[in-house]
């Protein structure tokens, strides 16, 4: 089967799950700088929950782009993504019900943790569907940034219980290493 049913539906959980995100936000209770300062650590996850969406969002589309096909196991591979992707406004909303405590921010890095994981194996499943001369098999291939990714999420979230700061650096790391989608996805879509 085709991939624009995966793609659409994929997009619609996404958008679903950033809507989620900015429902959370409540508007400052005072009119003033003070208010925005009170919301601001709240502001700065939704940011960097945003931006880890984005990141997954863009890298799904591109993945997508040049693949060709799918099977049961992708849609499911794909589904297994999409659960993590949405238990991230809820690791969110609890980061802000309880800012900067340690288990919170243990529970955002295993979400984003088991998404990197879950994306890996959707990447996984794509290459074991194609052919052997299909770009993917270039492609997709477990890099430095995958590898470096796994490691501070396996490292951050234990920190967490140590200095909560540690492991947000960590996350904020990973997010920087992957706002640039690979540059051989775009060159293969370019084909």
């Amino acid at each position: 089967m085709k991939t624009g049913r995966l793609e659409a539906f994929s997009d619609g959980v996404l958008a679903i799950v950033i809507t989620i995100m900015v429902l959370e936000l409540k508007a400052p209770e005072e009119p003033s700088l003070e208010g925005i300062l009170h919301i601001l650590p709240i502001l700065i996850s939704y940011v960097l929950s945003f931006i880890y969406v984005g990141i997954y969002w863009n890298n799904h589309h591109h993945l997508m782009q040049v693949t060709e096909k799918v099977n049961g196991g992708i849609l499911w591979a794909n589904l297994h993504l999409l659960f993590w992707l949405s238990l991230i406004p809820f690791a969110t909303s609890w980061i802000n019900e309880h800012q900067l405590t340690a288990v919170p921010i243990a529970l955002y890095g295993v979400v984003l943790l088991m998404s990197s994981v879950a994306y890996r194996i959707l990447e996984i499943s794509l290459l074991r569907f194609h052919d052997d001369n299909h770009p993917l098999k270039t492609i997709v291939k477990m890099g430095v940034k995958e590898n470096l990714s796994t490691v501070i999420y396996l490292v951050a979230i234990p920190l967490a219980f140590v200095n909560v700061w540690i492991s947000i650096a960590g996350f904020v790391i990973v997010a920087i290493m992957w706002v640039i989608p690979d540059r051989k996805l775009e060159k293969a879509m370019m084909k």
